[in-house]
């Protein structure tokens, strides 16, 4: 049985098409998947099925929920549908959530709105929907409100509201995107026992190729708005007959040139006994201090591409925020070329700041959306121990954005004006401006669409040659960290478990913690394998 049907749906914004020729059906307990890369039209199918477009999109053909199109439909009727036919999960849900409300009743509210229930009745629904999401009251109380919880239990809060009303569809638009491998794999694995246990249909949007392969019937793939491809999931990703399809997994698969660094190089930053614990947690009878670094010890020989691993809340942001210099530790050294960077003066530090530099997850929120790129870029030269001429100041940035693949030109424009990609490789050219020795990169391609990537990473290990950098990389992606990274550290609860060379220890881990890591981990050359098995 047909749930849901798109049958050559357009949408255009402005005169601009977003979506064109869209068809597809999903069927009672099928899951879907929908791939395509930021710009595809991915997330704009998605509100088209549950009809809220922006104000002054056009929508052409038809989608129809179970059997009835929404725009056909009066306005209380169309309420009725969304969250009792359909419910979507989005991408955000700390935007997705009312933070000025628990989430017992965010929940309670959604299953009055689809069930003729008292309050009392409803906050009893809400709470078997928690538990049934995984967030059972002795353990997640319902009284929490959404900053209080992880991003996890945040997106499992989005689900229980999403299926209150008992949808045939549910629709996940990138649900898992910035979640840690073990949460992401639960939450997956939630979404389609819902799809089985209650027949219900799933239409998975997501530019993950190995995420939907190994949970989707059937794919279709999404190019500038237009349908490249769709099928079986055995055949889209195992025969892809279309050259966009091949061209995206190789981009999933793509590992860049590097050149490991020599066994005997010396170590260019070495950490031993760090430890750091956070502001002390107050209960009621005492305060609790929160251990976020205990006695940490590793090094990076110069040249070299360390990757570090861990879920939500093991110690990787601190550890970095410490090794930046933004922390002090409460024990332990961390030292830069021999120097002790918390023993440094304010001239030697100030000179520590020029040989370490950092990429964050989001350039969006990185980058200064009111400074022109030349200002972004130029920002790190006021650690130089004299100032240089405004003409030379220009010449620096226009060198660094051609080598990071921009146009001179780009220094005069403005961060909204580029797309995501090309932000980030300000946010490199920036930390790259002075020639720094250690390089931190924090989830630095965690947002980016996989050609988009792979570029990212070819271009890192380049500069890396070039310049002879060591790199820090931290990632929830086992499959970034096992292309780019020489040695691997997992980290769980701010220790480390296991360390070692990454393909040895990918390959063979020996912690229980590190085994769950890679068994959650999709992996597309895995899930291809799975596919041809039947």
């Amino acid at each position: 049985m047909t749930l849901l049907r798109f049958d050559n749906v357009g949408v255009a914004y402005r005169g601009q098409m977003a979506l064109q020729g869209l068809s597809l059906d999903v069927g009672a307990g099928e899951i879907v998947g929908l791939i395509g890369e930021s710009g595809s039209g991915k997330s704009t199918a998605a509100l088209a099925a549950i009809d809220l477009l922006p104000p002054g999109a056009e929508r052409s053909g038809t989608i129809l929920v179970e059997g009835r199109d929404l725009k056909s439909l009066a306005e209380r009727e169309r309420d009725a549908v969304r969250g009792g036919a359909i419910g979507m999960i989005f991408q955000e849900p700390m935007r997705a959530l009312n933070p000025l409300q628990t989430i017992g009743a965010q929940v309670a509210e959604a299953v009055r709105l689809h069930h003729a229930v008292g309050r009392r009745a409803a906050r009893g629904e809400a709470a078997k929907l928690l538990e049934r999401v995984g967030l059972p009251e002795e353990k997640v109380a319902s009284s929490r409100f959404p900053h209080q919880l992880s991003g996890g239990q945040r997106q499992r809060v989005c689900i229980a509201i999403a299926i209150a009303g008992n949808p045939r569809i549910l629709i996940a638009d990138e649900p898992t995107t910035a979640l840690d491998v073990t949460t992401q794999a639960r939450v997956i694995a939630l979404l389609v026992e819902l799809a089985r246990e209650r027949g219900m249909g799933l239409l998975l949007v997501s530019h993950d190729l190995a995420l939907v392969g190994g949970v989707a019937d059937r794919i279709v793939v999404l190019k500038e708005g237009r349908q490249v491809e769709a099928g079986p999931t055995r055949q889209i990703l195992g025969a892809p007959q279309q050259a966009y399809t091949r061209t995206l997994i190789a981009s999933a698969r793509h590992k860049p040139d590097r050149t490991a660094p020599a066994a005997d190089a010396p170590p260019l930053l070495d950490v031993r006994g760090l430890e750091r614990s956070h502001r002390a947690r107050r209960t009621w009878r005492r305060a609790v201090p929160v251990k976020a670094i205990d006695d940490i010890s590793f090094a990076i020989a110069a040249g070299e591409t360390l990757g570090i691993v861990g879920e939500s809340g093991a110690g990787k942001t601190s550890l970095l925020r410490t090794i930046l210099g933004l922390d002090r530790p409460d024990g332990g050294s961390i030292t830069l070329e021999g120097a002790d960077i918390f023993a440094l003066s304010r001239a030697d530090l100030r000179d520590h700041r020029r040989k370490i530099q950092a990429v964050f997850q989001d350039p969006a929120a990185s980058l200064d959306p009111r400074q022109r790129v030349e200002s972004i870029v130029a920002e790190p030269l006021h650690l130089l121990a004299e100032p240089i001429p405004a003409a030379e100041k220009r010449a620096r940035v226009e060198a660094i954005l051609e080598r990071v693949g921009l146009a001179s030109a780009d220094a005069d424009r403005l961060p909204h004006q580029f797309s995501g990609g090309q932000r980030q490789r300000i946010a490199i050219a920036r930390a790259l401006i002075l020639r720094p020795k250690l390089v931190v990169l924090d989830e630095a391609v965690s947002a980016l669409d996989v050609s988009i990537r792979a570029d990212i990473l070819d271009l890192l290990a380049s500069l890396g040659r070039e310049f002879g950098i060591a790199y820090l990389f931290v990632s929830h992606d086992l499959s970034v960290v096992r292309a780019v990274t020489d040695r691997l550290l997992v980290l769980q609860n701010g220790r480390i478990v296991e360390q070692g060379p990454t393909a040895e220890l990918l390959a063979s881990p020996q912690h229980p913690h590190t085994r769950e890591l890679v068994a959650a981990s999709p992996d597309l050359d895995r899930v291809i394998a799975q596919l041809a098995q039947g």
